[in-house]
């Protein structure tokens, strides 16, 4: 009865791995495809694809987050390279680990270097044509309008939270930014040294609590 009972247990143990690995490898094409696709018809750099990474993750998939979203935004831009690179990594690794992370990176890199490498071949052709050119100046207005989008979308979602220190950090990155001009490495090093003094001390003052209870 034993033997019976551990073989049984030994089958339902590779039967939950098999359909593990099944539903691990559907994600990573989901994660591939995904990933692709937006690189492929995005036009207007990185916080453009993030914006649509949002869409499909989070509004389509409900795979993440929204809060957890910004949060993934935020590593993406405050690491060097490109944001649109950096955050399919971070959401790579939030949905399915180091194999995620490989997928996303493939799915995104794929579209721009084919696309690139074929107009390459012929830019003088493409240099002097006067329908591209005006092709590009009408996507430039699009493109911008996405950006705006991207930006009241990620703002009203730290507006909602209704933290005077956000909407403090908010303000005066804008102010440094546009109106002193201030470098925007500095700007996003210095909100995050608040950040991490900030949870030092929530940190220190729940422990405080705990300890008077």
């Amino acid at each position: 009865m034993e033997e019976n009972q551990k073989q049984q247990g030994g089958k339902e143990e590779k039967k939950q791995d098999k359909k593990s690995d099944k539903d691990q490898e559907k994600r990573l094409w989901k994660i591939f495809w995904s990933t692709f696709y937006l690189s492929a018809f995005t036009f207007g750099g990185g916080y453009v694809i993030v914006s649509l990474m949002k869409k499909k993750f989070v509004d389509e998939y409900h795979w993440i987050e929204e809060e957890e979203m910004l949060d993934l935004v935020a590593i993406a831009q405050s690491a060097p390279g490109a944001i649109a690179v950096n955050g399919a990594i971070v959401i790579g690794y939030k949905l399915a680990g180091i194999a995620g992370i490989l997928t996303a990176i493939a799915g995104t890199v794929i579209p721009p270097f084919l696309i690139i490498s074929i107009l390459s071949a012929g830019y003088q052709a493409f240099r002097s044509n006067q329908i591209i050119s005006l092709m590009l100046e009408g996507m430039q207005a699009g493109v911008g309008a996405v950006i705006a989008s991207v930006t009241y979308d990620m703002g009203a979602g730290i507006v909602k939270k209704k933290d005077a220190l956000s909407y403090v950090l908010m303000v005066g990155a804008f102010i440094a930014s546009c109106v002193f001009e201030v470098n925007v490495v500095y700007v996003i090093l210095i909100c995050g040294i608040v950040g991490v003094l900030r949870a030092l001390i929530e940190k220190k003052i729940t422990k405080k609590g705990s300890e008077e209870k």
